[in-house]
């Protein structure tokens, strides 16, 4: 057996010269300054547990998984280095402007969960961290107009349709392209410039019907996740899902009045936002009267799954959370539980082999844990040679909206995994992430050599309904 080597920070990356943090507005301790935000750091509510503290053994091997260490070969940009500035607050330091900023540059992408030996919940610590900070910290005019911006648009499906019309009317007539090349947008705010940038081609709005009967014999009754940007903005991918479940005997049923899950509030801390999106969906879901809640979307999945921590000390929704919890299940796991019975077909032209690189969402493989049922279904597919992506447990970026509020580091990691994605020669990229496709797309674009990409859901209806995608 090769015997593992533990990394050390002997010889960290090296750290780009312009690297800048992220802006708070205020003086930071990259440099010999850090402002007192609050004293005591933390609240009494939900601060960082001690004991999920004291797991981190500082054995290093969270390092080489870690996308910000990667980047800056930065101690306290790296899991431990992050932990440590927690134990610190929870042992009275005050609450820095460095410590914020060393926070706020995490992705929360839990490849440090991952690959930690010693079983550290980062996950656990770092959500209740932000949720400290949102609450602690008056952010500069700035930084809080933008997380307002994006928190009254996009966890709202209703006002992300507003915007699709006059979007998509930009995109077809060119007045978009015509923003984007003059640059203006991102002189004004680089933040601002990655939102308008990001958006996929749109097409005509597609909505999922409330209720889609099995196909054969019924199997199962399964309620199905909409999302938000998901519904809006990939309508078709919400479509192939539901008949994918169809066509493998389930009863598929969207609700029309469920709402966000709240992944993009508590991923960033807005901790009492998001458990009321929370509440929200459960109510939803029990009215549907499913046995299984299905989702297309690796963010949302990961969140609703969650459910059982985030409401763990409301008296009337703690043990509706955790039965909720426990029904919710990624696409690829349910369809690898219930077991194929729809044939596949081919999706390249004459049957010919496509390779096909699959792209592991970060709040997938890590926070879910969910890395053979996706490669399960692909392998099935008649034609398809899976290859798999270098450095694959390397965030892509997109990471919720940390790459609107972080547009350089995340730029850098999308142009590393658009880089590693060329290096295995597929023709087809697949993911199962709206967040992930949009990120990675652009970067494919900015390298020149844009490869098509489409979600699991896509690739699986187009082999059940025998149409070509290469």
């Amino acid at each position: 057996m090769t015997e593992r080597t533990v990394p050390t920070t002997e010889q960290p990356r090296r750290q780009p010269p312009d690297r800048k943090p992220v802006d708070l507005g205020i003086p930071t301790a990259r440099g010999d300054r850090s402002e007192v935000l609050a004293r005591p750091a933390f609240d009494d509510h939900r601060p960082p547990s001690p004991e999920l503290l004291d797991d981190c053994v500082h054995c290093g091997f969270c390092l080489t998984t870690c996308p910000t260490y990667q980047l800056w070969g930065e101690e306290m940009d790296s899991p431990r280095g992050r932990i440590d500035l927690m134990r610190a607050a929870s042992e009275g330091a005050p609450l820095t402007s460095s410590m914020v900023d060393h926070w706020d540059a995490c992705l929360g992408c839990m490849a440090c969960v991952t690959a930690c030996p010693s079983g550290v919940q980062y996950d656990r610590l770092i959500e209740s961290t932000r949720a400290q900070v949102e609450r602690r910290v008056e952010r500069p005019p700035a930084d809080a107009g933008l997380r307002a911006l994006i928190f009254s648009l996009f966890p709202h499906p209703r006002r992300l349709r507003l915007l699709r019309g006059p979007l998509r009317l930009a995109q077809r007539t060119g007045a978009l392209g015509l923003v984007q090349r003059t640059g203006l947008v991102g002189r004004v705010s680089p933040q601002l410039e990655v939102m308008q940038s990001l958006a996929p081609p749109l097409g005509p709005r597609v909505e999922v019907p409330e209720r889609t009967p099995a196909v054969g014999t019924r199997r199962a009754v399964v309620g199905m996740l909409t999302g938000c940007v998901q519904r809006e903005f990939f309508g078709d991918v919400n479509a192939a899902t539901a008949r994918v479940l169809a066509a493998e005997g389930c009863d598929v049923i969207a609700p029309r009045r469920q709402g966000c899950c709240g992944a993009l509030s508590v991923h960033v801390g807005r901790e009492e936002e998001g458990a009321a999106f929370a509440r929200r969906l459960i109510d939803t879901f029990e009215d549907a009267g499913v046995d299984t809640v299905v989702v297309n979307s690796a963010g949302c999945g990961s969140s609703m799954k969650d459910y059982v921590h985030l409401l763990s000390d409301d008296p009337d929704y703690a043990d509706r959370a955790r039965a909720f919890s426990a029904k919710v299940r990624d696409l690829s796991e349910i369809l690898v539980e219930l077991g194929p019975v729809a044939p596949r077909r081919p999706v390249a032209e004459d049957g010919e082999e496509v390779v096909v690189a699959y792209h592991d969402a970060c709040h997938l493989r890590h926070a879910q844990g969910v890395v053979s049922q996706p490669r399960a279904l692909l392998n099935g597919i008649p034609g398809v040679r899976l290859v798999e992506i270098p450095d694959a447990e390397i965030c892509c970026g997109s990471a919720g909206v940390y790459n609107i509020l972080n547009p350089e580091p995340a730029r850098e990691l999308g142009d590393r995994k658009a880089a590693n994605i060329l290096r295995t020669g597929a023709r087809l990229l697949v993911t199962a992430n709206p967040g992930c496709l949009m990120q990675i797309s652009q970067a494919m674009e900015r390298a020149g050599q844009p490869v098509p990409f489409v979600h699991t859901a896509t690739l699986l209806d187009a082999s059940l309904r025998g149409e070509q995608l290469v």
